[in-house]
């Protein structure tokens, strides 16, 4: 069964999860040789007030840090030369990145344009970073993007208006603190944006054709957990045992997606962030349904095992009539967190829909991941029936 399997991991991310663990973050600079820290924060963080629950562990410890809050939702690629320079002025010795995926990618990448020099426009692409960045700290503070353990940041090219990202293992954070008090306060909207995010990254990661055993032992559980709390921590962000589940969901999909990659979902996403600024939570919330409908004959046994993980009853069934009850679950999943079910309901000009589907297809590694190879046409399709939304779908 396993004689043509054949895959490398590369996961150097210490990993401290738990609720209060964020006190640990002087211990974790000082332990990568650091003293002054860029602190790259979410500004929405510090509007409500959180940033307190970082800066006074800092404060407390006596370590010196330098603040940089421009980060935006979609971050582009000044976010990170800014950074970079803001480090490089103030001798900044390692860098802390504080909030959702964005916050964390302009971290990761802030630490590598300060050693390898040059813009971060340079190193989009796959292993163009030469060598290590300053020490990296990722603390997430949403179960959405697993940025905490990856080796890519995301960015638009405000030159071309598209999406793309670094990708390399020099771009793996040193470590992360996953603190599941730090979600709490996140609103309904985003937490289920960024929830359904976590959960494609690992349904996308256990569909790959570069899956293998290891990367779908953390996917499945990825999903098992996401699945059976999302809906609660939507409803009470106040619930503990929710958050943390989420929060673990999370991480698992991130180290997933880091093994397997992701796929059809993502590439789709990025035309929908670089030219309407959709978030990537939302983007990939809204297109899930649709691409994992078009997906099902790609792998039909893992797509009614999908089914299965998320709670579906498939006996008796065959594969093709289990698997449409996974496509049914993620319809009615967005439907009770709020999220929209149509591209339409984003604003989203139907016109611009060929042009989508271009720049979608240039997003090489989740198109080659993907259990389903689309041409144009498909992908336009697969567009199409999502600006009409769940009920018009002829499924």
């Amino acid at each position: 069964m396993y004689e043509s399997i054949s895959f490398s991991i590369i996961q150097p991310t210490d990993i401290h999860f738990g609720c209060g663990i964020v006190g640990r973050l002087p211990e974790i600079i000082a332990g990568l040789g650091g003293s002054r820290p860029l602190l790259v924060m979410d500004p929405g963080l510090i509007r409500a007030g959180l940033d307190d629950r970082i800066t006074s562990v800092l404060d407390q410890a006596a370590i010196p840090y330098v603040l940089f809050d421009h980060v935006d939702p979609e971050p582009g690629l000044r976010l990170a030369d800014e950074g970079a320079a803001r480090a490089k002025e103030a001798g900044c010795d390692c860098v802390i990145g504080v909030g959702g995926g964005s916050a964390m990618d302009v971290a990761k990448a802030v630490a590598i344009l300060c050693t390898n020099g040059g813009r971060a426009v340079d190193y989009l692409g796959l292993d163009k970073i030469g060598r290590p960045g300053l020490p990296k700290i990722m603390i997430p503070t949403s179960a959405g993007t697993g940025a905490e353990v990856t080796f890519t940041a995301v960015f638009i090219n405000e030159e071309t208006g598209s999406k793309g990202g670094m990708n390399g293992d020099p771009l793996y954070p040193e470590a992360a603190l996953l603190d599941p008090e730090l979600t709490v306060s996140l609103p309904p909207h985003v937490t289920a944006a960024t929830g359904i995010d976590a959960l494609t990254h690992a349904l996308e990661a256990y569909t790959s054709v570069q899956a293998h055993p290891l990367s779908e032992i953390y996917s499945s559980r990825a999903i098992e957990l996401i699945h059976a709390n999302i809906r609660a921590a939507y409803a009470d962000g106040r619930n503990m045992a929710a958050r943390s589940a989420m929060l673990l969901g999370s991480l698992m999909g991130g180290k997933a997606l880091a093994m397997a990659g992701v796929g059809l979902v993502h590439a789709m996403a990025y035309p929908l962030g670089g030219m309407y600024g959709i978030s990537h939570g939302l983007a990939n919330a809204v297109l899930l349904p649709f691409v994992t409908h078009y997906n099902l004959i790609g792998n039909l046994e893992k797509h009614a095992a999908l089914a299965r993980l998320v709670g579906q009853d498939t006996e008796g069934l065959s594969l093709r009539d289990a698997a449409d009850l996974l496509v049914d679950e993620l319809h009615g999943l967005n439907r009770d967190l709020g999220i929209p079910d149509s591209l339409g309901a984003l604003d989203v000009e139907p016109e611009k829909i060929p042009e989508m589907a271009d720049i979608a297809l240039t997003v090489a590694r989740p198109v080659e991941n993907n259990p389903r190879q689309p041409s144009r046409d498909e992908v336009i399709a697969i567009y199409e029936t999502a600006m009409e939304g769940w009920g018009a779908a002829e499924f």
